[in-house]
């Protein structure tokens, strides 16, 4: 699914790459606020969900391959996390929906959750 219609389901706002929405496909989609889960389970290429407003966010992403961000819960980004993502030309959205929402209306178009190994108990 391109991310242009992503953007449209979730009603967000474009921080930067507005150009970019249309050439990116997304499969996946990762919702934490923690990098160390990101970095766990996060797959290159999937779509990256956070309240996390800093300039890691966008570290994280480009470690991992990953080609956007949205920021959810309607928390802006650090104005220097933008202007990486900008050298980086990574689109950065801006959703005022809660995570658990976004998550939910992105599962229920068809982007498909990143999966969790199961861990013994």
């Amino acid at each position: 699914m391109k991310l242009s219609e992503i953007s449209h389901f979730v009603n967000a706002e474009v921080l930067f790459g507005k150009e970019l929405l249309e050439e990116i496909e997304i499969e996946y989609a990762y919702g934490a606020d923690l990098m160390s889960d990101v970095l766990a389970f996060a797959r290159p290429g999937s779509l990256l969900l956070t309240g996390l407003t800093n300039v890691q966010i966008i570290r994280t992403a480009q470690m991992l391959d990953i080609p956007a961000v949205i920021f959810v819960r309607g928390k802006k980004p650090q104005k220097e996390a933008i202007q990486l993502a900008s050298s980086l030309d990574m689109p950065v959205l801006l959703c005022h929906k809660s995570m658990f929402e976004t998550c939910g209306l992105l599962f229920n178009e068809g982007v498909l959750p990143c999966t969790i190994p199961d861990r013994e108990v």
